[in-house]
């Protein structure tokens, strides 16, 4: 099953976001933390703060980069 093309848009922020939010949180939870016993629990906790800001973070912003690219480039 694929999705409309209308909400490509949508559906790469999503991804984008999901994606980014969970390397980025257990990046800095490993930095922060270290991995300790409890060390999936909080990266989930950290994620699960990041993600809802991510998401639409990126999809507000994404055109705008698409726009400074498409200047930088041919």
């Amino acid at each position: 099953m694929k999705i409309n093309n209308k909400y490509a848009g949508l559906l790469f922020a999503f991804l984008m976001s999901l994606f980014m939010a969970l390397l980025m949180s257990g990046v800095l939870t490993a930095i922060h933390l270290g991995f300790k016993p409890d060390f999936i629990g909080r990266w989930l906790h950290a994620f699960a703060i990041a993600w809802p800001i991510a998401f639409p973070s990126i999809f507000v912003i994404a055109p705008t980069v698409r726009k400074i690219v498409g200047k930088l480039t041919d």
